[in-house]
C-alpha cells in the first residue's frame, strides 16, 4: 500500500474558525481558540497519522492588512502557507462577507494544488443560505473542493478529513510518527497564558500583550513554569495586574487549571508583568518571540 503525506495549510479570514477546525481535526487543542480576531499569531503545525499516510495540517493567522511590524509578521506566516502547501484548506463561514480580501481569492485560483474550500458554522445559517454560498463559491473557485460544515458542532467533518487523505501526494512520512506538533512545550504553555488574556481583558489589552516562558523546569510531579507577560504602556500593566493583583490571579489560576490538563501534570505557576513600549514594531523582540520577519 502506498504511504500519503503532505502538508495542509489552513488559512481564511479572521474569525472564521480556523482553529476550532484544526483542533478538530487534530483531535487536540493546539490552536489557542476566542472569540476575538487575531487569537493566532503563529503558524502551528498539528500532526495526524495513519498506518498509510501523515496529515501536517498548519493554522494560519487570520489574514488582515498589517498596521505593524507585529502583524507583517503574520502575515508572512500566511504567505509561507500558501507557498509550501500540499493541500489549501481555505475557511470562510456564513456569516463573514464573501469577497472580503479578494486579493487571496485571486491568489487561491492560481495556486497548483487542490483546495479544499469549508464553508463553516453552518449550525448558526438556514439551508437556502448555505446553498447560495456554495454556489457562490463554485464560481469563483471552478476548480476547489466545496465543503459546507460546522467544526465547532464536528459535522461533515469525517467527509473532509476523507478528502485530505485522498488528495495528499504519495510521499514518506516527514515527521516520526509518534510526533503530533512541531511546537515545544513552552510554546503552549505561553499560549494557554496568551488565551486566558483574551478571554479575562477586554479592548486593546489582548492586542498589546506578548508572553514569554522564563522557566519551564519539569519534574517528575509538576512542572514549575515562570513567565512574563508584557504590555507596551504602564497604564496596561496596572489593567493585568488589578486591584491587589485579583486580575492577575484569575488569569494564573485560570492558566494553570487548562495547564495541567494539557501537560497531565501539577502546574507550579508564576507570572510577572514588564512593560516593553515598543514589542511590536522591534524587529530583534519578533525574532526573540518567534516571529517570521
Amino acid at each position: 500500500m502506498k504511504h500519503r503525506a503532505g502538508f495542509v495549510n489552513i488559512i481564511g479570514n479572521p474569525n472564521v474558525g480556523k482553529s476550532t477546525l484544526m483542533n478538530a481535526l487534530v483531535g487536540e487543542k493546539l490552536s489557542i481558540v476566542t472569540a476575538k480576531a487575531q487569537t493566532t499569531r503563529h503558524r502551528i503545525m498539528g500532526i495526524v497519522n495513519g498506518e498509510d499516510y501523515q496529515i501536517v495540517y498548519s493554522d494560519t493567522p487570520g489574514i488582515l492588512k498589517p498596521s505593524y511590524r507585529l502583524q507583517e509578521s503574520m502575515m508572512n506566516f500566511v504567505e509561507t502557507a500558501i507557498g509550501d502547501a500540499d493541500i489549501i484548506l481555505y475557511v470562510t463561514d456564513t456569516v463573514e462577507k464573501s469577497d472580503k480580501n479578494n486579493e487571496y481569492i485571486a491568489k487561491l485560483s492560481k495556486v497548483y494544488c487542490p483546495v479544499i474550500l469549508v464553508i463553516n458554522k453552518i449550525d448558526i445559517s438556514d439551508q437556502k443560505t448555505v446553498a447560495g454560498l456554495m454556489k457562490w463559491w463554485q464560481e469563483q473557485l471552478p476548480n476547489a473542493i466545496i465543503y459546507p460544515a460546522s467544526a465547532q458542532e464536528h459535522f461533515n467533518l469525517d467527509n473532509i478529513f476523507d478528502a485530505i487523505v485522498s488528495h495528499l501526494p504519495q510521499a514518506p512520512a516527514w515527521f516520526d510518527k509518534d510526533t503530533f506538533t512541531d511546537k515545544n512545550m513552552r510554546f503552549f504553555a505561553s499560549e494557554i497564558i496568551r488565551e486566558k488574556i483574551f478571554l479575562n481583558y477586554g479592548q486593546e489589552i489582548p492586542y498589546c500583550c506578548q508572553v514569554e516562558v522564563e522557566e519551564f523546569h519539569e519534574g517528575e510531579e509538576r512542572y514549575d513554569i515562570s513567565a512574563v507577560i508584557y504590555v507596551m504602556r504602564n497604564s496596561q500593566k496596572g489593567i493585568i495586574i488589578g486591584k491587589g493583583g485579583s486580575a492577575l490571579k484569575k488569569t494564573g489560576t485560570d492558566a494553570r487549571i487548562e495547564m495541567e490538563d494539557f501537560f497531565q501534570k501539577k502546574i507550579y505557576l508564576r507570572l510577572f508583568v514588564k512593560v516593553d513600549a515598543d514589542w511590536r514594531e522591534n524587529k530583534r523582540e519578533l525574532k526573540r518571540f518567534g516571529y517570521e520577519l
